[in-house]
């Protein structure tokens, strides 16, 4: 089956740089690996270490270091697609909503998606792969959870395609989990529900695996 994952990244992340003249997703931060990269660099390699095709939705502003952001997310092998200014929000940038819709409009032969967040460097990619086997499964969606904590990504089958397709705003896909309950999948994965929100978070360092 063809699972197709997106790599939402065209937040203009202001809680991290109020004038948006730096962009998180470009910050180095340490990987569960070990190694020091990009925020996004993570991101994609686990997402790329899962599934065969990955598509990053990006914001239309080609300039620095947005424009740097691109390329280091083709480096990784992702599609790289711009969404535009959300139509539901006049001039603002492009809303969650908009740029799933974006991804999943430019796959609509995938046999279903995984939807991950790109300033979220600690997903494992073990997790994404048990996202995947859920959809080959059968599961409409699916979600992983750590310690009862519902996280990301978030993994829908092709029969939800149309409803992703026309989302806006930045509600994300939200109301479609709860229209089609996810499976619930446990995880030993703490990088399902830790981001990088402002500069402080770089600092976080999941809890090793297995730890009570």
């Amino acid at each position: 089956m063809n699972i197709v994952g997106i790599l939402l990244a065209a937040g203009r992340g202001t809680r991290f740089s109020p004038n948006a003249d730096q962009c998180k997703l470009l910050a180095p931060v340490t990987g569960t690996d070990g190694s020091r990269a990009p925020v996004a660099q993570h991101a994609a390699r686990s997402m790329r270490a899962a599934l065969g095709s990955v598509i990053t939705v990006v914001g239309p502003d080609p300039g620095a270091p947005w424009g740097l952001l691109r390329e280091l997310l083709r480096a990784q092998g992702c599609t790289v697609l711009a969404c535009a200014p959300d139509g539901a929000s006049g001039d603002a940038p492009a809303g969650m909503g908009a740029s799933i819709a974006t991804a999943v409009r430019a796959s609509a032969d995938a046999d279903g998606w995984i939807i991950a967040l790109a300033d979220m460097p600690w997903v494992e990619p073990a997790t994404i792969a048990a996202l995947r086997r859920a959809l080959q499964e059968g599961a409409p969606s699916a979600a992983p959870y750590f310690r009862g904590r519902r996280g990301h990504p978030v993994g829908f089958a092709a029969a939800c395609g149309s409803e992703l397709a026309v989302l806006r705003g930045d509600t994300g896909a939200r109301a479609l989990l709860e229209r089609h309950p996810p499976v619930r999948i446990d995880v030993d994965d703490e990088g399902i529900v830790l981001d990088v929100d402002v500069p402080a978070d770089l600092a976080q360092l999941p809890r090793p695996r297995g730890a009570p």
